[in-house]
């Protein structure tokens, strides 16, 4: 019989030879007791890491402060549960029956932490060349439409200059929840423009943090349907 995570490696491009952490990765904390929240841990890190060298060698002149947004933009929580919706992810999660009748495997937070610990998975499972190859893969397409210089304003001061360039209403941010979680907070906020059909989400370690990623995702939806 198939395995049904064999899709998944396979759109992952990575097949595990431990496919207990692959499991282990797509187990949410309301599902059972071994779940993946350390996987998560260390896969936010090494995200980080990898996504900041990649942008010091393809930015070699940019500055410090440059590079930070730029990683922040690509790490986002919006930005990796894209890319685990792409991967279609969310088939796959395992949830306590609380979770799933809610949507879980939709929700933006789980699905972000679910690929930053299928990350980890990758890594442990191969090492940090594999991981490395299988994150630019990945995250190289959002990499490639970087611009040099498009980072000097934050996502919420360009979002409000788009919109003012076509005499559009100003967006409006909406706190959905924040929740502690061994010491950190996690915020997700909603951004409201008139021009889009459908709020979007944001989720970030401040609420500041997370309206300039719902900022961020907003201009990207709007620019894409220019």
């Amino acid at each position: 019989m198939t395995d049904p995570l064999d899709l998944l490696q396979l759109r992952l491009g990575h097949r595990f030879a431990n496919p207990g952490l692959l499991r282990r990765a797509l187990t949410h904390r309301s599902a059972r007791r071994q779940h993946n929240e350390r996987l998560e841990f260390l896969g936010d890190a090494l995200l980080g890491f990898l996504v900041a060298e990649a942008l010091t060698k393809r930015f070699a002149d940019a500055a410090e402060g440059e590079l930070t947004r730029l990683r922040a933009r690509l790490v986002s929580g919006e930005a990796l549960a894209r890319v685990a919706t792409e991967l279609r992810l969310g088939e796959f999660l395992e949830l306590g029956a609380g979770e799933r009748k809610s949507g879980g495997q939709r929700r933006a937070s789980i699905l972000a932490d679910a690929f930053e610990a299928l990350i980890c998975a990758v890594y442990l499972d191969a090492g940090i060349e594999i991981c490395r190859e299988r994150v630019l893969h990945l995250l190289g397409p959002a990499l490639e439409q970087l611009q040099p210089g498009e980072a000097l304003k934050d996502p919420k001061t360009r979002l409000q200059e788009w919109l003012q360039s076509r005499a559009l209403e100003r967006p409006q941010y909406h706190l959905v929840s924040e929740q502690e979680r061994a010491g950190s907070w996690r915020f997700e906020v909603h951004c409201r423009v008139p021009a889009l059909p459908e709020p979007v989400s944001g989720i970030g370690g401040t609420r500041r943090a997370a309206e300039q990623t719902a900022a961020a995702a907003a201009l990207e939806q709007l620019q894409n349907h220019a």
